[in-house]
Parts: C-alpha cells; sequence; structure tokens
C-alpha cells in the first residue's frame, strides 16, 4: 500500500485570500496524510471547512505563543489516539497514531522557532526525545526552520542581511545546524538525502513572499522518520509550479511510503 505525506507551512493560514489556492492544490494532490503549519485562524470552524472540502479527518494542536499546526488523515486511514504539544514550544506539535498495514504509525507536525536558533534547539531536543524512534514507528514532519548539517551553507548565510543570517547562525558565526543534529542524533533519518532529488530547497517561492529568506533557495521544510520507516520511503519530491508558487511563501514537500 503506497501511503503519500504531504507538509505545508500555509502561511498565515492562506490569509489574504490564498487559501483557496492552497485548497485547490491539496484537492489535487489527495495526499493520505497531511501536516500543517501556521493555521492563523483556524481552530473552530475553518479548519472543519477545508477537512471536509478534502475529505480527511483533522487533528489541531493549538498554540499558546504561535500558530496551530495540524494533522489531516484521509479515509481509510484513520486516527486511533491523539495529543498536542503547547508549552515547550513557541508554536506546536500534533500528534495522531495511524493504523497501517505496517503496524501502527505515529505522525507529527510540528513548526519549530523561526527567530532563536538556541530556543529552536531546545524544541528540536524536546520533540527528539519525546517521539524518538525507539519507542516505535513515528514520521516528524514540518518546518523545522533549520539548516541541514550535511550542506556548506557558507554563500546562502553570506547573502542575508544581518537580522536574517542571526536566525541561522550560531554564537561564532557558523551556520546552525543544530536543530537538524538533534533529531539524526536520536536516531532520526532526513527522507530527503534518502529519497529525494535535487537540492530539496521549500522557500522561498516564486510570489508567496519570503523576503527572509536567501534568493538562492533555503532547505527548511524537513520529514524525519524512524529507521523503518525510511526504509519504506521511495520518492520525495518539492511540488512546485501553479498554486505551489503563490498559496504561501513556503513549497509543499511530499513522499511516498510503502506501507
Amino acid at each position: 500500500m503506497t501511503v503519500r505525506f504531504l507538509t505545508w507551512n500555509i502561511r498565515t493560514g492562506g490569509s489574504g485570500g490564498r487559501l483557496d489556492a492552497v485548497v485547490t492544490l491539496l484537492r489535487r494532490e489527495r495526499p493520505d496524510v497531511l501536516c500543517l503549519q501556521e493555521l492563523r485562524g483556524f481552530p473552530g470552524r475553518r479548519m472543519r471547512e477545508v477537512a471536509a472540502a478534502l475529505g480527511m479527518t483533522p487533528f489541531l494542536a493549538r498554540s499558546v505563543f504561535g500558530q496551530s499546526v495540524a494533522v489531516l488523515v484521509r479515509p481509510p486511514l484513520r486516527i486511533v489516539d491523539w495529543s498536542g504539544v503547547r508549552w515547550r514550544l513557541h508554536h506546536a506539535a500534533a500528534a495522531v497514531r495511524v493504523p497501517t498495514t505496517a503496524g501502527q504509525l505515529t505522525v507529527v507536525s510540528t513548526h519549530l522557532n523561526a527567530i532563536s536558533p538556541y530556543r529552536r534547539l531546545r524544541e528540536a531536543r524536546f520533540l527528539a526525545a519525546r517521539y524518538r524512534p525507539g519507542k516505535g514507528p513515528v514520521l516528524l514532519a514540518g518546518d523545522l526552520n533549520s539548516l541541514d548539517p550535511g550542506t556548506d551553507h557558507t554563500g546562502r548565510l553570506a547573502a542575508l542581511s544581518g537580522p536574517y543570517r542571526r536566525r541561522h547562525t550560531t554564537p561564532d558565526g557558523t551556520a546552525d545546524t543544530r536543530a537538524i543534529a538533534a533529531f539524526t542524533g536520536a536516531g532520526f533519518v532526513d527522507l530527503w538525502p534518502r529519497a529525494g532529488r535535487g537540492d530539496g530547497h521549500t522557500v522561498p517561492t516564486t510570489r508567496g513572499g519570503g523576503h527572509e529568506f536567501s534568493a538562492t533557495g533555503m532547505r527548511l521544510d524537513y520529514l524525519m522518520a524512524s529507521p523503518p520507516v525510511a526504509e519504506r520511503a521511495t520518492h520525495a519530491r518539492v511540488l512546485r509550479g501553479a498554486e505551489a508558487e503563490y498559496a504561501s511563501d513556503h513549497y509543499p514537500l511530499a513522499v511516498d511510503l510503502e506501507l
């Protein structure tokens, strides 16, 4: 059974008339499991309306300080357990448990701190420990706002203005990749190097904003999985073109898993 996972930061809940484009793209792609971030204004009726338009079952985790996140599941898949994290994160994390033919899978949608590298690292360490792969099959997805350790980011960082550069550097001025390293150090596998092709840049889009991102592109959205789940990843891709160019400042990121 091929299960399509998709994660997308839709930028402030698709405000400014962009939500229709978000829904149009998602209806065309028909993910089986969908992780969404930046769901401003979604708790309540809007979440129900979007879920109904997509034919999916939602679980939304509210945020105390930032914006809500959610996981949506398409039948015949179903959510049998759910939980949310609010207080330990600037935004939130939504976690659901979904039975598959390969066993119970925990799916986590989250959004890490965009401004403070130190707080982002603390959030990553907390989530990596809470959902560590040793507890069972897990897929953690979302806008992690972190650079990956396997890439030379020197030129990309040099192109950023001072305030935006500080979001992605350590105190000594080097690229801050510690959040992703916290996940991989806990046993998570970054699915893009395993199943993706190309650079995997998810920001910025051509018409959706994102002036705080490097014009050469950055990979800030991730799909992280426990090793047994990662072995089932067959095709990861960044969705570009059509609505993806203006519906958000992030491109959607998708992967197929043979479950």
